[in-house]
């Protein structure tokens, strides 16, 4: 049965307040910090043409990201409390895009971009029938743009896997990204991911959703001659790696790139932010 629509953020019970903001921070933040991670990769990518997708390709990141915490701004919360001056233990995204490159590893960065991709994809589908209008009006622009991120992740993994060479190297990304990006199904905890699926916020759980990334994901790496590290049948939480993210689980590299992220804001003394793109709500 569809669940009943939620009201505007104001008239949001303090259970659904809760189950919104559990959907929300972990996808503003995950889009947040892997487009940082992109930006890395400026004027260091193979080719010219590719170095200005990636480019567009962080630009399309921090936009999304820029949609969710505009939402959650909707509760209170400023953008200096969500992004500058939050406790680095304090962010949820996966530590899957905290992990530094490997350095100089094009395959890595292309490795990435199509885990994470399949990933936000489907979270984002089963946002379409959402039961929280202030979501649903966000989900067409930003699925439109994750449909050109993971073509272009697919045909670069079909590039480089037609040599041996490349073939190792996205093997090797493959072995060490794809146990941190299970945790791209990971809830923050059992009760805020079933009041998500209850209240029909999303409308699949995450669980559904891993074994649905699982389908896409091994068969095509595999048709490109690439094993995968995890057996699909046996990725439950005990195959996560000891520090996957969510709350203050992260790895020594997330509060480096925290350092980096805030150090202009901190030198700056800052203690506000000034908007440079309008809210989506204000455009007619």
């Amino acid at each position: 049965m569809a669940s009943a629509m939620l009201s505007g953020p104001e008239d949001l019970t303090d259970r659904e307040q809760a189950a919104v903001e559990a959907l929300l921070f972990p996808l503003a933040d995950e889009e947040f910090v892997i487009a940082e991670r992109y930006i890395e990769w400026q004027v260091l990518s193979p080719t010219l043409e590719s170095d200005l997708a990636l480019s567009n390709i962080a630009q399309d990141e921090l936009g999304h990201a820029r949609l969710w915490y505009d939402l959650l701004q909707d509760f209170g919360y400023t953008e200096s409390e969500l992004l500058f001056e939050r406790d680095p233990s304090d962010f949820t995204h996966a530590a899957f895009v905290e992990l530094p490159f490997a350095e100089g590893d094009w395959a890595d960065a292309i490795v990435r971009g199509y885990l994470y991709d399949v990933a936000e994809q489907l979270r984002l589908e089963a946002l379409e029938g959402t039961s929280y209008p202030r979501i649903a009006d966000r989900i067409g622009k930003v699925l439109g743009e994750e449909s050109y991120h993971r073509e272009h992740a697919q045909n670069w993994l079909e590039r480089l896997c037609d040599d041996t060479d490349g073939r190792e190297q996205v093997q090797s990304a493959v072995d060490r990204l794809f146990p941190y990006a299970l945790a791209l199904f990971e809830p923050l905890d059992a009760d805020s991911e079933r009041d998500i699926v209850d209240l029909g916020i999303r409308t699949e759980s995450l669980a559904d959703l891993r074994e649905q990334w699982l389908g896409i994901t091994v068969p095509f790496l595999e048709s490109l001659g690439v094993e995968i590290p995890v057996p699909p049948t046996e990725t439950d939480a005990s195959t996560l790696p000891d520090q996957y993210g969510r709350h203050s689980d992260h790895t020594e590299h997330w509060s480096a790139l925290h350092d980096d992220l805030t150090r202009t804001y901190r030198e700056l003394g800052r203690t506000g932010t000034h908007r440079i793109m309008s809210d989506p709500d204000d455009a007619e």
